[in-house]
């Protein structure tokens, strides 16, 4: 089976790579040159992930029609910031009840809106699934065994998108609460970002765990109020997720953070923000906007912020925890 998938990054070749296993035909999109013309003349894309060879069922186009042509579903891999418009490039080829899966994890910057609602406008269908775990990339890619959660409001969609995924090295739990999931895997990126300061301050897991410990809280009551489900923090896009991301050096949000922690002038935040992307950066002003729109107070992520922009100094966070309710 064809299966479309848009964007080349390192979580795209990851999931790229899982399908593969299920002897599917992968047609990956790119805008970027220099990856295609890496790929026709190497068949692998070593610049991205050099420990990893590209199966003959993946390959790369600069086409979108051509990506799109046949596939039997589409996955939108890319950062959360380029969904809408590369959604809007797809409307042009789009093929009505062609399943949607977005691996992307973060809310729409213009107008705060989930990125599954987005597509649902732009496209016309209700055959939206979202995957979001703990899962990293490389982890993928080396065949370590991960999991994730799918979430559709659509029964077959969901079911639809594990059985295409699922194998020996991952597993996929159904989910039909598609607004908490996606707001567990947004605000678990801000949340690295306060983890990796407490590390960069030299505070040790017991602090960190109790940072996650009052995010936990704070997280179900945001999903509740969007219209999601509770106990969706209970997920692995929930719980999962918040450990792996919020306790790893390899998470570039808690490397972010431990940069802010240990960071004598901005300008080291700075250097560090424009050589990476830190999904949690872009993700935390969104979510700041979201918060005032819905008049929803979730004082923790205010502080995250007042940090993170050098309103308040790094060490706040731990008084703001002890004094918290």
């Amino acid at each position: 089976m064809k299966i479309a998938l848009i964007g080349t990054g390192i979580y795209g070749i990851a999931i790229a790579s899982t399908l593969v296993k299920n002897n599917h035909h992968i047609v990956m999109w790119t805008e970027n040159k220099d990856k295609y013309n890496e790929y026709i003349k190497t068949k692998n894309l070593k610049s991205i992930y050099k420990n990893f060879d590209m199966p003959k069922r993946i390959t790369l186009s600069l086409s979108l029609e051509e990506t799109l042509k046949d596939a039997k579903v589409i996955f939108i891999t890319c950062a959360s910031k380029y969904v809408k418009n590369i959604t809007k490039d797809i409307k042009k080829y789009y093929v009505k009840n062609i399943p949607i899966c977005i691996a992307a994890k973060g809310i729409d910057e213009e107008n705060c809106e989930l990125l599954s609602n987005i597509v649902k406008r732009i496209l016309n269908t209700r055959k939206i699934a979202v995957i979001s775990g703990p899962t990293f990339a490389v982890d993928i890619l080396n065949n370590n065994p991960v999991a994730l959660a799918v979430a559709s409001a659509d029964i077959k969609t969901k079911y639809y998108i594990t059985n295409i995924m699922q194998n020996d090295t991952l597993k996929l739990r159904p989910s039909r609460d598609i607004i908490g999931v996606q707001i567990c895997g947004s605000v678990k990126n801000i949340i690295a970002i306060a983890s990796g300061i407490l590390g960069g301050l030299g505070y040790t897991e017991s602090t960190q765990a109790f940072l996650i410990n009052e995010s936990l809280h704070d997280i179900k009551k945001l999903i509740s109020l969007l219209g999601g489900k509770k106990r969706t923090i209970l997920s692995f896009a929930g719980v999962g997720d918040l450990l792996m991301t919020s306790m790893s050096k390899k998470s570039r949000n808690y490397s972010f953070g431990y940069v802010i922690g240990t960071a004598k002038n901005k300008k080291e935040i700075e250097s560090y923000l424009n050589s990476n992307t830190v999904e949690g950066f872009n993700t935390l002003e969104t979510v700041i906007r979201l918060l005032k729109k819905k008049h929803i107070n979730i004082p923790l992520i205010y502080v995250i912020d007042d940090i993170v922009n050098g309103k308040k100094n790094p060490h706040y966070l731990v008084d703001f925890l002890i004094n918290k309710d």
